[in-house]
């Protein structure tokens, strides 16, 4: 069964480019925010979430803390996708339960290969 990964990120552009990396291995799903984010991790259950940080009406710390601190939802790899390139957002992210951190620009094999690395040990 293909695994389901959720890119959330409010630029287009990225859910569009990350989705195009994916999309032949993964079912890929997308939303814009982290309300967006946290209501399609409840309903879908993906196997793993790329998380902005930077973005409108809940940024990707406080939806990773919701998501990591939800019963249902807990166990489920994020990992945060952002330009943020300073340790103290990669500690941040850390103490929200991001379980990874990549910087963009993103080349395509580190995208590949930490999702592929990440869902190896799930199922």
């Amino acid at each position: 069964m293909q695994k389901k990964i959720l890119i959330v990120d409010d630029d287009a552009n990225i859910r569009l480019l990350a989705g195009s990396i994916l999309g032949e291995d993964y079912i890929v799903l997308k939303a814009g925010d982290g309300e967006e984010a946290v209501r399609v991790t409840r309903s879908q259950m993906p196997d793993l979430i790329l998380m902005d940080i930077m973005m409108p009406r809940m940024d990707g710390y406080s939806a990773c803390h919701a998501i990591k601190n939800d019963v249902l939802t807990g166990s489920i790899p994020v990992v945060m996708v952002t330009a943020l390139v300073q340790e103290l957002n990669k500690k941040l992210a850390e103490r929200m339960g991001a379980d990874g951190y990549i910087v963009k620009p993103f080349g395509i094999d580190d995208l590949r290969g930490k999702v592929a690395q990440l869902l190896k040990g799930s199922g």
